[in-house]
C-alpha cells in the first residue's frame, strides 16, 4: 500500500465505477489511481480520498498597491496582502508557473501560514484586502476559501487574480467568497486558445459572464498583448465587442505586453516531474483527462497563434488596443506604466472629466464619497472611498510570524 500523502483533504471530486478517483476542479477532469497526481501537480490521490498538498502553504508574501494586480476600480491605492503557492491547472507558453523547475523551486519554498494567519498578516499590515496572485487560486480553492472566509472575519476583503479555468461547481464556490476578480483572458479564438494554453476558452468565457453576473463580486479583466498571438487588430475587436455585448461596457479591461526576456516554454510533456515535485513524491495522473495537454498541439507561442490570430509579429501595441476596446464601447480601457499617461487615466464615461490619475501611485483622486464624478453626478462601477488609500508605490516583502 502506497505511504499517505500529506495534505488537506480536496473538495469537487468523485468516485468512477471503476474506482478511479476523478477531480472536478477544472474541465481536464483528471482520472487518478492512487498515488498519482492531477494535471496542476498539487492535487492528489490518496487511496480513497484526493487532498490539496498545498493547503495552509504559500510564498511570496508582500504588501503591494492593489493597481498592480491590475485593478482600478477596486479600493484605489489600497495596499493587499498578496501571496500565491505552486503548480497551475493551464500551461501557458510564455509563462514559467507550470514548467517543472518552477514547480520544484516554488514548492521549496512554501512556508506554512494557515488562513488564520494570513489574515491575521493582512490587518496587522493595515491592508484593505488579502490578494490570491502568482499562480492561479483555482488550483488550491479550498485554501483561498478559507483564507477569504477569515479575511470577512476581520473586516477584510478578499482578491483572485486568476485565468478562469473552473468547472461549474467549483466557479460556483470560489467566487462566491470573493470580493473582487481580475480575471485574464488570454486568446479571443478557442483554437489558439487551446495550442498556448492548453485549455478551452469557453470554459474561461462561462466564467466571466458568471462572475459579472454575481452582485457581490467585482469583475476586470486583463489581456496580456503577445506578438502574433492575440494583437490582430480583428482578433481584438471581436473580443472586445463580445465583452460589451455579454459583460456590459462598464467591465474595466486593462491590456499589457510581457515582459522583453519572456521565451516560450518547453513541451508539456515535461510537466510531470513538476507534479512529483510539488506532491511529495506522488505520480503523475497523466492519462484520460477531457482536453488534450498543450504540447502534444504545440511547443512555442508562434506556432499556436497560427489559427485565428493573425497577429503583428512584432512588439504589441497596447496603445492601438486601447483605441479598439473603446471604440467598440468599452468605458474604461487601461494600459500600463510603458505607455502613454491617458491609459493609466480614469475619465468619467458621460462628461469626459479626469476623475482619477495614476503613475506609480494614485497622483490625483476626485471621486465624490458615493463614487461619482464631482462634474456631472455619473455613477462609476465599483468600490472606491472617499479618498484613495496611501499604499506605498513599491512591494513590500512580509515575514510571517
Amino acid at each position: 500500500m502506497t505511504p499517505h500523502v500529506p495534505g488537506q483533504p480536496a473538495r469537487w471530486w468523485h468516485a468512477d465505477d471503476a474506482g478511479h478517483l476523478v477531480c472536478d476542479l477544472c474541465p481536464r477532469g483528471c482520472i487518478l489511481a492512487d498515488g498519482q497526481a492531477g494535471f496542476c501537480a498539487v492535487r492528489v490521490r490518496d487511496h480513497d480520498r484526493l487532498v490539496l498538498t498545498t493547503y495552509g502553504r504559500g510564498t511570496g508574501f508582500c504588501v503591494e498597491a492593489i493597481e498592480r494586480r491590475p485593478l482600478h476600480h477596486f479600493l484605489p491605492g489600497t495596499p493587499a496582502m498578496c501571496l500565491g503557492s505552486a503548480g497551475c491547472s493551464l500551461a501557458c507558453r510564455t509563462c514559467r508557473v507550470w514548467r517543472p523547475e518552477t514547480v520544484a523551486e516554488v514548492s521549496g519554498r512554501l512556508e506554512d501560514a494557515s488562513p488564520l494567519t494570513v489574515a491575521g498578516l493582512a490587518a496587522d499590515w493595515r491592508c484593505g484586502s488579502i490578494a490570491f496572485t502568482y499562480n492561479d487560486p483555482a488550483i488550491y480553492a479550498e485554501y483561498a476559501i478559507a483564507a477569504a472566509r477569515a479575511a470577512h472575519v476581520l473586516g477584510l476583503r478578499a482578491v483572485a487574480v486568476t485565468a478562469g479555468y473552473l468547472a461549474p461547481a467549483a466557479r460556483k464556490d470560489f467566487f462566491g467568497v470573493m470580493d473582487a476578480a481580475l480575471i485574464e483572458l488570454k486568446v479571443f479564438d478557442e483554437e489558439a486558445h487551446r495550442r498556448y494554453t492548453g485549455g478551452s476558452l469557453r470554459t474561461v468565457l462561462d466564467t466571466l459572464v458568471h462572475v459579472a453576473r454575481r452582485h457581490g463580486t467585482w469583475l476586470e479583466i486583463s489581456t496580456r498583448l503577445v506578438p502574433g498571438l492575440n494583437d490582430a487588430p480583428g482578433q481584438l475587436a471581436r473580443m472586445c465587442s463580445w465583452i460589451a455585448a455579454e459583460l456590459g461596457p462598464d467591465v474595466p479591461l486593462h491590456f499589457s505586453t510581457p515582459p522583453a526576456q519572456t521565451r516560450p516554454a518547453p513541451p508539456l510533456s515535461r510537466a510531470g516531474s513538476a507534479a512529483v515535485a510539488a506532491s511529495g513524491g506522488a505520480s503523475v495522473g497523466a492519462g484520460r483527462m477531457s482536453e488534450a495537454p498543450a504540447g502534444k498541439q504545440s511547443t512555442s507561442a508562434s506556432s499556436s497563434a497560427s489559427t485565428g490570430s493573425g497577429g503583428s509579429g512584432g512588439r504589441a501595441d497596447p496603445g492601438l488596443a486601447r483605441e479598439i476596446a473603446l471604440s467598440a464601447g468599452l468605458h474604461y480601457v487601461y494600459t500600463g506604466l510603458g505607455e502613454a499617461a491617458e491609459g493609466r487615466t480614469t475619465r468619467c464615461p458621460s462628461c469626459g472629466a479626469v476623475l482619477i490619475e495614476r503613475d506609480v501611485s494614485i497622483r490625483r483622486y476626485r471621486l465624490t464619497s458615493e463614487g461619482r464624478c464631482p462634474e456631472c453626478r455619473t455613477a462609476v462601477p465599483g468600490l472606491f472611498g472617499d479618498r484613495a488609500g496611501e499604499a506605498v508605490p513599491h512591494r513590500i516583502p512580509v515575514r510571517l510570524p
